[in-house]
């Protein structure tokens, strides 16, 4: 089984998303909201377009079980309201819908499958090696980290039980191997 990577080149990143644009703005959307919350794919895709009208999401994570609040930050915040509006969503609606339909007659989110086949297509056209849902959690964290070098903020984000866990989660203890040995020698 491969081990998901994030997406350290930021070049590479904008082309991701540009292409996951290109194949619907839900895709899109999906992505920029991983890549600026961290949150799994999982607690995306249950989000409603009244979870994201706040300044904060404020959700019980599906995988812990745990509440957790996120800052959507402005640049998010506008891309949330520019989709909202052109998808012509309400509040009950998810945001990221399916062409399927509950027996209610409502849009249902689309399914974790479904997110994983277009972030796997679209990362094999580009030649990204090792993607998946979890790839645009670890990005945000590898990015954040690059940012603030803060593993303590990131470790309590992801609710890591040691900064170790969190390094290596990201992708950074990877970098420090792989940068000691380039250079070493016998």
């Amino acid at each position: 089984m491969n081990i998901v990577q994030p997406i350290r080149n930021k070049r590479l990143l904008e082309d991701f998303k540009n292409k996951l644009k290109e194949r619907g703005d839900k895709y899109y959307i999906m992505c920029v909201i991983g890549l600026n919350t961290g949150l799994r794919i999982g607690d995306i895709l249950k989000l409603k377009v009244l979870d994201v009208i706040d300044t904060h999401i404020s959700i019980k994570e599906q995988k812990t079980g745990k509440y957790k609040r996120f800052l959507i930050n402005t640049n998010l915040k506008n891309e949330l309201k520019t989709y909202i509006s052109k998808e012509k969503l309400t509040e009950d609606d998810f945001l990221i819908t399916s062409n399927k339909k509950d027996s209610n007659g409502n849009k249902k989110a689309i399914s974790r499958i479904q997110a994983y086949n277009i972030l796997k297509s679209v990362g094999n056209e580009l030649g990204i090696q090792n993607i998946g849902t979890h790839t645009l959690r670890k990005t945000f964290g590898y990015h954040h980290y690059q940012t603030f070098k803060d593993v303590a903020v990131l470790q309590q984000i992801f609710n890591h039980s040691a900064p170790s866990i969190t390094l290596k989660y990201i992708g950074i203890t990877d970098d420090i191997i792989d940068s000691t040995i380039s250079t070493f020698s016998l």
